[in-house]
């Protein structure tokens, strides 16, 4: 079993992002006009999901989300999320009130999400999207809906808080 989790862990990093890379800023746009910095989370381990209103996966993702805040936001983690489909703004208040408890979720689109991303359109992507930032303000990894990751998202999400928080 130890040999298995070292295997799937090994593959997402080969499936995530090699080496860190500095997360370029990214603005979330709150429903009441407000915006907020992911900088303003530096210091702090952040993940960052991007999420569609009317995908199953992602209203799942984001109830589990919630859970990560409760559980590691006291050791010094930060969800932050943004759905970004075509409705998204018609769908944010339903999606919000339904699945997500006790992080930020603001709006954006898809240009700027894979953008941030650097995520070429023309590749196509499944949702929902989880990028991991560390405390220096690094991407150390993102993961599509598509990969390796979530196969077993809470086993893998915690591993990588954990590593993470170290």
């Amino acid at each position: 079993m130890k040999l298995l989790l070292s295997f799937a862990l090994a593959a997402l990093a080969a499936f995530g992002q090699a080496s860190p890379r500095p997360a370029p800023e990214f603005t979330f746009q709150m429903p009441d006009g407000t915006k907020k910095l992911l900088s303003a989370y530096k210091g702090k381990v952040v993940i960052v999901a991007f999420m569609q209103t009317g995908c199953p996966h992602c209203q799942h993702f984001a109830q589990q989300l919630s859970l990560y805040q409760q559980e590691y936001g006291p050791k010094g983690v930060q969800v932050i999320g943004a759905v970004f489909d075509n409705g998204a703004k018609a769908g944010y208040q339903k999606f919000k009130d339904s699945y997500v408890k006790g992080f930020p979720l603001g709006i954006s689109d898809e240009n700027t999400v894979m953008g941030w991303l650097k995520q070429p359109m023309d590749q196509g992507y499944f949702v929902p999207i989880v990028a991991f930032v560390n405390k220096r303000g690094q991407i150390v990894s993102q993961h599509a809906g598509d990969d390796i990751l979530f196969q077993d998202p809470d086993a893998n999400i915690r591993h990588i808080l954990d590593r993470l928080l170290k």
